[in-house]
């Protein structure tokens, strides 16, 4: 498996450089195919009727006008998936299972539990025809009460979505007639006996409302079912094998029937899990017996796809007057729409993890409300933690009197520090990267003018791994063809087509990348976690060892030796003992064919020992006193990557994370009305940065290579995430002394609390 990543004072020939990603062209010149793309022969269109209501009853849905509709070519509902259930369903208990969340989310079999939740989809020759169409449907609601956010949900009196839901927990107990879906506890040490031994304990509460990844791109789905049963769909999707498992659950699908074809992304950010069109439009294409395409609104993206969880975490930090943490706990709820599945568990994993703390405490809750289900976005849930516990050290350096980044580096996270969930860190770079801002320039940079303030903040994201596969086609004039089988979110080809060539000592432009659909390559896990990099760059490195090892193989057979005389280094196969005796890749190509057939590496892992990623930030903002409106003045981002294998991505991604920060710090967020309706749900209300909200973002690339990996390679797309909303919180109280516990901090909010201190 993983070898030990080379040291940093070696010098790769491909990893670190910054070449053109091979699809640029394409998507430059409007060539690339993305999933709304695509047009089939006979293709019909469909539309969905969603619920006008936050909360009802659906008593009767009558079809019968659009069945008699000559132009309505197919008809969906709920009745058309699979009837899904567990053991407990089995012996006749009424009770919501996992997979009936999964089965409902796509059509509302019972109650519509959101605004915008699928009721009925229909098919017809254009989309403005079907959308005429849905008015033949009549649906009959009983309407109920509504929750929206997590405080009402809580409260003994709140109306319940699901009447017969239990709050699981890991004692096993279990608690009904409530929206709290489960009861999370992680602790490590003993946090009374540390909050018994500090010197001072501080505490406040934060909250955060629901915001969206903001990804340009609608969710799509394209579904054509062919006449012996089996089923091809084209999505844009951050996970096609995820996809393909699920859609063939609610369609009763043995999975090998279904094939997701892999179209271009635009965007993501973790809001294009899962699936949301694609089961309708495979029941219409299998009733017209045509393929059928879809696509949402922009409101139908906002009211009903997956934005992140609003919530609260209350924080106590307990603090020696030396500056040195002896404990921490938090409790955090937080919303998970319709169906359970918060983005809890990565606050709660996250929150403390920059800091060495031998007493923790962390009580989560998932709590069901009336809002589309929560989906995960860039580091799911750590960034709402991280501005809870960075808000709340930064009160205590300033009251100790100790500079913030010393009071970080004081309590900082080392290899050895084990972490709120049990692991241990092998090779972290939070000191690394705490260094690299106390020594910035910006950091200590004068800072003049009134109502202006700098804040700094850290943030951790544990990353993650899984399943990965990789394929590598040696072409006869010597360039490779490379397949993997995770989705490109922002630039994983040439990354795995960077470390193929590394390997194999050929130029970038001799790899050819290319993902493939569920049929082409082996299962794959999603592009999630910051993995994709890690996973599939090691799928791609073993891939390579495989190419190199049957090089040496036929290097050995040409040249009538035995294949331990034959060694492969630097692109070159040589004989050992015979120094005439040698060859590269493109000069062996060619004889391939002729001398034994082709030659094709592959690798099928589960990689696993993602590295951990640590991020800081220094925001300058000014605030208006006439106003309340907050500018970001100047930015600067610090994360150790590990090794940056594309340097100008890894910007990028750091970049965008911060520019994302900026707008839930400031602006984001889900506006709902009494009876549950989302009141901006068009990109004309819903008020994401442009370029005029943000600033030239400076990038500080801090390289501590994870021990656990080829290429030393960390994760990089989501630890940006996690520290702007603090350290922007943290430059806005810098600035007019007052502390803003609450997002987004808009003009306002931040008036409001100016007027109510002034």
């Amino acid at each position: 498996m993983a070898t030990e990543a080379k040291t940093s004072a070696e010098q790769y020939k491909v990893v670190g450089t910054s070449p053109i990603r091979h699809d640029g062209v394409d998507k430059v010149i409007g060539k690339a195919t993305y999933g709304a793309d695509i047009n089939l022969p006979g293709m019909l269109y469909g539309k969905v009727l969603r619920s006008p209501h936050a909360h009802a009853v659906i008593k009767s849905i009558d079809l019968s006008k659009a069945e008699a509709h000559p132009d309505v070519l197919a008809i969906a509902t709920a009745a058309d998936l699979a009837v899904l259930g567990d053991e407990l369903a089995e012996l006749g208990e009424e009770t919501y299972t996992a997979l009936k969340y999964v089965r409902d989310k796509v059509m509302a079999s019972d109650k519509a539990l959101f605004r915008g939740h699928p009721i009925v989809g229909i098919a017809a020759t254009s989309r403005h025809l079907a959308e005429e169409l849905l008015s033949l449907v009549d649906v009959e609601y009983e309407v109920l009460p509504s929750v929206t956010n997590v405080e009402d949900a809580m409260k003994d009196n709140a109306p319940l979505l699901h009447q017969s839901m239990t709050t699981g927990g890991i004692d096993g107990d279990t608690a009904s007639g409530t929206n709290i879906s489960t009861h999370l506890e992680l602790a490590l040490g003993d946090v009374e006996k540390g909050l018994s031994e500090a010197d001072r304990v501080f505490e406040r509460e934060f909250k955060t409302t629901t915001v969206h990844q903001g990804y340009i791109e609608p969710q799509n789905g394209t579904a054509w079912w062919s006449p012996d049963g089996s089923l091809s769909v084209w999505c844009s999707s951050q996970g096609h094998f995820g996809t393909r498992d699920a859609i063939a659950k609610v369609l009763g699908l043995p999975e090998s029937r279904v094939t997701i074809n892999y179209m271009e992304l635009g965007g993501g950010f973790g809001g294009k899990h899962g699936m949301y069109l694609e089961p309708i439009a495979a029941i219409l294409s299998k009733k017209s017996g045509q393929p059928v395409k879809m696509w949402m609104t922009r409101t139908e993206v906002m009211e009903a796809t997956g934005p992140t969880s609003g919530g609260t975490v209350k924080v106590e930090i307990g603090v020696t007057s030396e500056g040195k943490i002896t404990a921490g706990r938090a409790r955090i709820a937080f919303e998970s729409g319709a169906y359970p599945g918060s983005s809890m568990g990565g606050a709660a994993n996250n929150m403390f993890s920059p800091y060495d703390i031998e007493n923790l405490r962390v009580d989560g809750y998932d709590v069901v409300d009336n809002k589309t289900k929560t989906g995960a976005y860039r580091a799911p849930g750590a960034p709402i933690g991280a501005f809870a516990v960075e808000s709340l050290i930064d009160e205590i350096a300033a009251d100790l009197g100790i500079d913030p980044i010393e009071f970080r580096v004081l309590n900082g996270a080392r290899e050895g520090t084990r972490r709120l969930n049990g692991i241990v860190n092998p090779r972290v770079g939070m000191l690394e990267v705490a260094e690299a801002v106390k020594s910035h320039p910006h950091y200590t940079a004068p800072l003049e003018g009134e109502n202006r303030g700098r804040g700094v903040a850290m943030g951790f994201w544990g990353n993650g791994a899984g399943p990965a596969s990789a394929t590598a086609l040696v072409v006869s004039d010597g360039s490779v063809v490379l397949t993997i089988g995770t989705s490109d979110v922002g630039g994983s080809r040439v990354t795995a087509a960077q470390q193929l060539a590394e390997e194999l000592g050929i130029p970038i432009e001799d790899v050819r990348p290319d993902v493939g659909s569920t049929d082409r390559i082996g299962y794959s896990s999603g592009a999630g976690g910051s993995g994709v990099t890690f996973k599939t760059g090691w799928a791609v490195y073993e891939a390579a060892q495989d190419v190199k090892r049957q090089l040496v193989e036929r290097a050995a057979a040409i040249w009538e030796t035995t294949p331990d005389q034959v060694e492969f280094t630097d692109g070159v196969v040589r004989h050992i003992s015979d120094s005439e005796l040698q060859t590269t890749l493109k000069e062996l190509a060619p004889r391939l064919n002729s001398t034994g057939g082709p030659i094709v590496g592959r690798a099928n892992l589960s990689a696993s020992g993602p590295g951990g990623a640590h991020a800081a930030d220094i925001v300058d903002v000014e605030v208006d006193p006439d106003t309340g409106k907050v500018q970001v003045l100047r930015a600067t981002a610090f994360q150790d990557v590990g090794t940056a294998i594309h340097p100008g991505y890894v910007e990028g991604q750091i970049q965008g994370g911060m520019v994302q920060g900026i707008g839930w710090a400031l602006n984001e967020e889900y506006y709902m009305s009494d009876d549950g309706q989302m009141m901006n749900s068009s990109l004309l209300d819903y008020r994401m940065p442009t370029v005029l909200d943000v600033p030239m973002i400076e990038t500080v690339i801090v390289e501590v290579p994870h021990p656990g990996h080829p290429y030393g390679l960390r994760g990089v797309g989501e630890a940006c995430l996690v520290p702007p909303l603090a350290a922007i919180a943290n430059a806005v109280h810098n600035a007019i002394g007052i502390r803003m516990t609450e997002l987004p901090m808009s003009p306002a909010a931040v008036s409001k609390a100016m007027t109510d201190k002034w």
